[in-house]
């Protein structure tokens, strides 16, 4: 394969400055639409202080012409969290990108990734991979808008369609850089953009991580996080011997009592896994200001049902929270019943050995 150019290589002070910034991608849990919305992540904060969060996608559309409250707002015990946006007019992701600053986001992500087709008529997500050049423009436009207050990042994948091969990928890489991204996530699969949909775009195309590991090797100056299929932290941590960071998806959405181990096992941290009732415990005063608020107790608790998984006693803890969430007139007793169900579950193993 032809090897395209590279990047100039940097000084010593750079070289320093973004070793630095590699270890805030060091781990990430995915942009999920309809999934990572802010109770989620409120939620997954319980388990981890030091991952990334992102936003669901947001479109620069939207920003423009919706209610930025209800589409940007965030609880600060988010931080560090990202706002991903979807579009391709660099003026308006400019725009979007400043709006989103002034909320406070940590970083701001250009979905260059999403295969559905709601995104392929407007001309965005993953139909960007054929234009690295309009992608560089959006990406050197949000820079312009934010300065160096916060990163601008890309979330592509390997490829679309037939345009697949490891040069494609190397030179969409190498022109979005040239215009001021040091940071991509790489979903390690292609996507089709036409003939499977957003779920089989997930599943059906075959992985290959080895080209992420060697888009690495090609661009050693730049942030590579890895994503796509991973499912434990210690494949997490075999690919950090290769990358820079690792994004997990649907396995930190399903079980996320993973999300627990990761501050121990990927950062260092001495401290052991939330038990499942801290976790709860932790999210009371933040459901009952929300339910103050006028917001669904459902809403909150959707996201807090695998909590349990592969526990004593996830089964009824699951049916609890779906079940009495959306009964009427339920509110903060759902939590604290689900609360006292995981206390008795963390207690029995212990009567047991008594």
């Amino acid at each position: 394969m032809k090897r395209v150019r590279r990047l100039p290589a940097m000084r010593d002070t750079e070289t320093s400055k973004q070793e630095t910034e590699r270890s805030l991608w060091r781990f990430c849990v995915a942009p999920m639409m309809d999934w990572t919305d802010r109770h989620c992540r409120v939620f997954h904060r319980q388990l981890t202080k030091r991952a990334r969060l992102y936003t669901e996608m947001v479109t620069s559309a939207a920003i423009m012409h919706g209610d930025r409250r209800r589409l940007l707002g965030f609880d600060p015990i988010e931080h560090p969290v990202a706002l991903q946006l979807g579009g391709s007019d660099p003026d308006e992701l400019a725009r979007a990108s400043e709006i989103g600053l002034s909320f406070g986001y940590d970083e701001i992500n250009l979905n260059c990734g999403c295969p559905s087709e709601r995104v392929q008529s407007g001309r965005f997500g993953a139909c960007l991979m054929a234009e690295p050049e309009l992608v560089a423009a959006c990406v050197t436009a949000m820079r312009g808008a934010v300065g160096d207050d916060v990163p601008v990042t890309v979330k592509c994948r390997i490829g679309i369609d037939d345009q697949d091969g490891e040069a494609d990928l190397l030179r969409f890489i190498e022109c979005v850089a040239a215009g001021g991204c040091t940071t991509f996530i790489v979903h390690a699969r292609k996507a089709w953009l036409q003939g499977l949909s957003p779920k089989e775009n997930r599943e059906v195309p075959p992985l290959d991580y080895d080209r992420v590991h060697r888009l690495k090797a090609a661009f050693p100056e730049l942030t590579i996080v890895i994503n796509g299929g991973i499912a434990t932290i210690g494949e997490a941590s075999a690919h950090l011997k290769a990358v820079d960071g690792v994004m997990l998806g649907r396995a930190a959405y399903k079980s996320p009592a993973l999300l627990g181990t990761v501050d121990g096992s990927l950062f260092w941290e001495d401290c052991l896994p939330p038990s499942p009732s801290a976790v709860l415990e932790g999210m009371l005063d933040y459901v009952a200001a929300e339910l103050e608020r006028g917001a669904r107790p459902s809403s909150m608790t959707r996201h807090m049902r695998g909590l349990m998984n592969g526990r004593p006693g996830a089964r009824a803890f699951r049916r609890l929270l779906a079940e009495e969430s959306v009964k009427e007139g339920a509110g903060l007793d759902v939590l604290k019943a689900a609360l006292e169900a995981a206390r008795r579950a963390e207690e029995r193993p212990a009567r047991l050995a008594a």
